[in-house]
């Protein structure tokens, strides 16, 4: 494509203009190759991203290509957490891969880098490359080190817990205050196995990264190499013309969900994959989810369900000693391709679990299914669902009374004015992708229920997402949500009951049908004040089931 603007006496005027940028004619010659960075000094995961961004130019002009940086950015979850800000997270997905799309569209690029750290604007980005489809890889900024805070390792989610225990007295403002100096000691994404890493080691198992992209720290040499190694990769990908839609296939992302479940991961990160499913047109849904859970085993433990964080898995063997395991049982498809150029099983085969602490053996797993579980009935006809791998196992079956609430913000005022009992199911609605809109994760309503010791004896429903930082019996994503015609969940009311089957993958509401209908007849819909992007994206995102991406017929 770049030479299409970079020869001939016609295009001139544009190569004066490449010239402008300090490009000479020897660079020029060249393919060029986008580095698109989400490089930011608002979020701890991008703040470094111009240092990688600097190693994988040198590889790029190492592997004889002409590196060109440009910016696409995103909002990250953790600073928007919690209050109406969070409402754009997830849509600034789509703006991200309308960005990326743009960008290699409009200009003559041969190929792309993609550099990112948190969940929504990789996701974005991967769905922009997949749309320009010329040759793309993608490399994360990698995760932080866990801060260390009385001798324990911690993280985010451990200041999220604290503010509740303060709240309710175990926890002192002076020793908040200590916790907040030390539990993110300096850049990446948040130390565990939430969202961000949870889809940075699925773009390993997807083809679309080099092995190592999930695990290795951010300031880390190990990073550094890998960022060269990527921009070297590309050199390679644009000579054999290889493409995103050639590596993202079927294979490539029941690979990629098999991993996912087997390390615990987010279930954002489900949401994430059925939206880049989507771009490149692979039939996924939430029945496949549940078939792929249902038999892969569960092999990781990591923060924040222990203390096992990112830094002990890439020392176990990383999520190529992971696959190695998995493929052991046939659950991976080693056959598939990557953009290392070779064949995933190359990337895995030599690896091996070096701590079965952290990486447990197939024949020793965590738990004999995967960490997501897929929950449908009539309070969620087109599914909902849960994390179960950080549920207590006494609630993986459980029934209580609805509390509800339309907002994030009034189920946590109820939680901390000691209004929500022991028994008890916390219904939040209204912050689906059409109702919030924007689809707002609930970590602030389940942190308050960790730090007033609730966790194990109450549940959380919601049309709205769960961050991966998120413990308990926690359903999110429910569908239809609120704001959806046909809804259930809109029509639940205080003491109803609700009933959770983790393993038997239902969710009920035990209200006669035709005490229902009769609710439905008296539900008035709920006044929208918003307007600008946040309109455009409430009129035309689609559920949560479809990946929450924009419609493409309207």
């Amino acid at each position: 494509m770049s030479q299409e603007l970079c020869t001939g006496m016609e295009k001139a005027p544009q190569r004066a203009l490449l010239k402008a940028l300090g490009l000479c004619d020897e660079e020029l010659d060249r393919p060029l190759i986008a580095v698109i960075s989400a490089r930011s000094e608002i979020v701890p995961g991008n703040k470094h991203l111009d240092t990688i961004t600097d190693a994988v130019k040198s590889g790029i002009y190492a592997g004889g290509c002409t590196p060109v940086a440009v910016a696409a950015s995103g909002i990250y979850d953790g600073l928007a957490m919690g209050q109406g800000g969070m409402r754009y997270a997830l849509p600034s997905r789509e703006l991200v891969a309308d960005s990326v799309e743009s960008l290699l569209a409009s200009y003559p690029f041969d190929g792309a880098v993609l550099i990112a750290n948190d969940d929504s604007t990789v996701a974005g980005m991967l769905m922009g490359a997949v749309r320009a489809n010329i040759p793309s890889i993608l490399v994360s900024g990698g995760p932080m080190k866990s801060g260390i805070h009385n001798g324990k390792k911690v993280g985010l989610s451990s200041v999220f817990e604290a503010v509740s225990a303060v709240k309710n007295g175990s926890v002192t403002l002076t020793e908040l205050t200590a916790l907040e100096n030390t539990a993110c000691p300096g850049c990446g994404s948040s130390n565990g196995m939430y969202t961000a890493n949870s889809l940075n080691c699925d773009a390993e198992a997807l083809g679309m990264a080099l092995s190592g992209n999930g695990c290795a720290l951010a300031e880390s040499s190990q990073r550094i190499r890998l960022a060269k190694l990527t921009g070297k990769a590309i050199c390679d990908l644009v000579s054999e013309s290889v493409t995103p839609r050639m590596i993202m296939t079927k294979r490539a992302f029941l690979n990629a969900l098999t991993v996912d479940t087997a390390l615990g991961s987010s279930t954002n990160a489900v949401l994430h994959l059925l939206a880049i499913a989507s771009e490149c047109n692979v039939a996924l849904d939430l029945d496949t989810v549940q078939t792929i859970s249902d038999k892969t085993p569960t092999l990781c433990r990591l923060t924040p369900i222990s203390d096992h964080d990112m830094e002990d898995l890439a020392a176990a063997g990383g999520v190529a000693a992971v696959m190695h395991e998995l493929a052991k049982k046939n659950l991976i498809d080693g056959s598939a391709h990557t953009v290392s150029g070779r064949a995933l099983a190359e990337d895995y085969e030599h690896a091996h679990v070096t701590d079965t602490q952290v990486i447990h053996k197939s024949d020793d797993p965590v738990s004999p299914v995967g960490g997501i579980a897929v929950l449908k009935g009539n309070l969620a006809e087109q599914g909902a669902v849960i994390k179960r791998s950080t549920a207590d196992s006494a609630m993986l079956n459980f029934s209580g009374k609805a509390r509800c609430f339309d907002s994030e913000e009034d189920a946590v005022t109820a939680i901390y004015d000691g209004r929500i009992k022991k028994g008890d199911v916390v219904v939040i609605r209204y912050e689906g992708p059409i109702g919030g809109p924007g689809m707002r994760e609930m970590l602030s309503p389940m942190s308050a229920l960790i730090g007033t010791g609730l966790d194990k004896s109450v549940a959380l429903v919601t049309d709205g997402r769960l961050s991966g930082a998120t413990l308990g019996t926690a359903v999110g994503h429910v569908c239809p949500e609120a704001a959806a015609d046909g809804s259930k969940l809109a029509l639940v009311k205080d003491n109803d009951i609700i009933k959770i089957d983790v393993n038997g993958g239902k969710i009920s509401l035990e209200v006669p049908a035709k005490e229902l209908q009769a609710r439905q007849k008296k539900l008035r819909p709920k006044d929208y004040n918003v307007s600008g992007w946040l309109l455009r994206y409430r009129n035309l995102a689609t559920s949560a089931d479809k990946g929450a991406v924009l419609k493409k017929k309207f």
